[in-house]
């Protein structure tokens, strides 16, 4: 069977010419099989800009659009016929194997519960992001699906986020760790302390607390674990911290002659170094816990981003990400 994967076309701040160029690119560099969800014409004009010949590229009709500003759960209720619900559906009802969008990511959270449904055994799906490290990437979620959190969410965190890691990227045995304010099992909120009670019981590769600082350093852990709002201010935080850098570098390395000559020089490291740290290279973030191979693209996504998301989805298709997770659900949920 040719898996295929199921494109929210008119999912994103540059929809539909972006994610249509994305799935061009996914289909000649990688042979992957795209279901491009959304209104049929515009689809159809964007692919006709490029060469799709002999690419495995299906369009199927959505008239409806969430936009980035609708209230999540209200937009899938309502929008029955949007690209984003209509993707869903079809990995739902088996035409895809694997879901990807730039869009609403709350949008995609809801449609994931109410299309999807949740894994037997986990409470609440978790949206993991893969932070750039000098070590390779590690995984950290939840980075914004639930704000609020029991400690058995987060021990569930830890599962979702060691299955992936060693389906998906090959980590063997990862090393999960929960975040908090100092190493010490008595820090943290009570939640975070009664979930570090939980994780060191389980049968994860626990390894403790760890700090904001040890997060991009990738020296301890494979997969962190925190709530919702810590994660996303994590992640939002570092990517701000990254741009900033990069521009001041820039705007040193420019402002006299002797510079310009010194980053001419340097260069070529420099473009080594920002394609590691860039978000783009990782396609999207993985929501986790709910039947089917979800993928969350960044809202400003643009075809190379577009392109690795598919490759993430299909990849994680192709290694049964999903039934790993019902399989290493050996412990019960509360």
């Amino acid at each position: 069977m040719v898996l295929k994967v199921a494109l929210d076309a008119f999912g994103g701040d540059y929809a539909p010419a972006e994610p249509v160029a994305g799935a061009v690119e996914a289909a000649r560099l990688h042979g992957i099989s795209s279901l491009l969800v959304g209104r049929e014409a515009a689809i159809k004009a964007e692919l006709a800009k490029h060469d799709t010949a002999g690419l495995d590229l299906e369009v199927v009709d959505a008239p409806e659009v969430v936009e980035m500003e609708e209230h999540a759960v209200q937009a899938v209720r309502r929008k029955r016929d949007s690209s984003l619900v209509v993707a869903m559906e079809l990995v739902r009802d088996g035409r895809a194997q694997a879901f990807v969008s730039a869009g609403n990511s709350g949008a995609c959270l809801a449609a994931g519960l109410f299309v999807l449904g949740r894994i037997e055994g986990i409470e609440r799906p978790a949206i993991s992001a893969l932070y750039p490290t000098p070590h390779g990437p590690c995984l950290v979620l939840d980075i914004g699906a639930n704000t609020e959190v029991r400690p058995q969410y987060l021990r569930q965190f830890g599962l979702l986020g060691s299955v992936y890691m060693e389906k998906v990227l090959g980590r063997a045995r990862p090393r999960v760790a929960l975040l908090a304010n100092g190493e010490e099992d008595t820090k943290g909120t009570m939640v975070v302390q009664e979930a570090h009670k939980l994780l060191r019981e389980s049968d994860l590769n626990f390894i403790g607390n760890v700090e904001g600082r040890d997060v991009p350093t990738g020296e301890k852990a494979d997969v962190i674990v925190c709530d919702g709002f810590t994660g996303n201010v994590v992640v939002k935080l570092s990517e701000g911290l990254s741009e900033t850098l990069f521009g001041l570098i820039k705007e040193e390395l420019s402002s006299s002659l002797l510079s310009k000559l010194a980053a001419a020089a340097m260069m070529p490291a420099f473009r080594r170094i920002k394609k590691r740290m860039d978000y783009e290279e990782y396609g999207g973030a993985p929501l986790l816990g709910v039947k089917g191979m979800v993928i969350i693209a960044h809202g400003r996504s643009k075809a190379k981003a577009i392109r690795n998301a598919l490759r993430v989805a299909q990849q994680g298709a192709e290694q049964n990400v999903i039934e790993a997770v019902m399989a290493g659900l050996t412990v019960p949920a509360s």
